[in-house]
């Protein structure tokens, strides 16, 4: 292969590229559906060694732990995206409940601070086979000027970078961050800490409501470990296509 070099972790480089095995998809397509029918329709066309899912409030409200469950025994690894932010007992022991459905990862909010924070990877750490643990940071549909409305002082950036640092100190394995933010992030927080960016885009996608968006190929070289895609692959003409055009682009195998 041409222009190939080795990469820091031992995989190999094409064009700036880290081409990762398919063993450990990187994409992690969102199922924002409104129902379980609606989601296995699509599912049933995706390969569990191509990509990972992502089920979100939505889905998870109508369909329940029933549905993960189902997604887990066909061999996907499950992003259980609640952004669980509560008193220190409440996350705690909805961590827990979490990691009961077998999924690779969950995410709290940040927001809810070093003792919440804490709660959750405590309760985690009893598991046996607990999963990814991981914090929001700032929405990527919000800008400075909603950051402001809240009363959060800084730039997205500062204000996630801030919260990256709080979740790291607490022990979580990752962030959930813009694409934008994640070359810094990767410099500020070393290449053990995971980031994960939704707000991906292909080129040829619109924004729809994300503001702080990258193509998949720019996220990548950012240092982004996962990203985050939904509408870009549900709503294509042939979703396994799109999977299979994005996966090419960041030099999946």
């Amino acid at each position: 292969m041409g222009n190939l070099r080795a990469a820091p972790n031992g995989r190999e480089r094409i064009a700036g590229v880290t081409v990762h095995e398919r063993s450990d998809p990187r994409l992690i397509v969102a199922l924002d559906y409104p129902d379980a029918e609606s989601a296995l329709g699509l599912v049933d066309r995706l390969d569990p060694a191509a990509c990972r899912l992502k089920v979100g409030k939505t889905l998870f409200t109508a369909a329940g732990p029933a549905l993960v469950k189902t997604l887990a025994r066909r061999g996907f690894a499950i992003f259980l995206d609640l952004k669980y932010h509560d008193i220190p007992d409440t996350v705690a022991n909805a961590c827990s409940a979490a990691a009961a459905l077998g999924v690779w990862m969950i995410n709290v909010h940040a927001l809810g601070g070093r003792v919440m924070m804490q709660a959750a990877r405590e309760a985690l750490a009893r598991e046996k086979q607990p999963p990814k643990l991981t914090a929001v940071t700032v929405l990527t549909s919000m800008a400075a000027k909603d950051l402001a409305e809240l009363g959060i002082s800084g730039s997205p950036m500062e204000v996630v970078a801030r919260l990256a640092r709080l979740a790291q100190s607490c022990g979580l394995d990752g962030v959930v961050c813009s694409p934008q933010e994640t070359r810094q992030l990767r410099e500020e927080c070393g290449a053990g800490f995971c980031l994960v960016t939704p707000g991906i885009r292909p080129a040829h996608a619109g924004r729809n409501d994300q503001k702080r968006v990258m193509t998949p190929r720019a996220a990548m070289e950012s240092g982004a470990d996962y990203l985050v895609i939904g509408r870009p692959i549900t709503r294509a003409p042939d979703p396994l296509v799109a999977l299979q055009e994005i996966n090419r682009e960041i030099g999946l195998k």
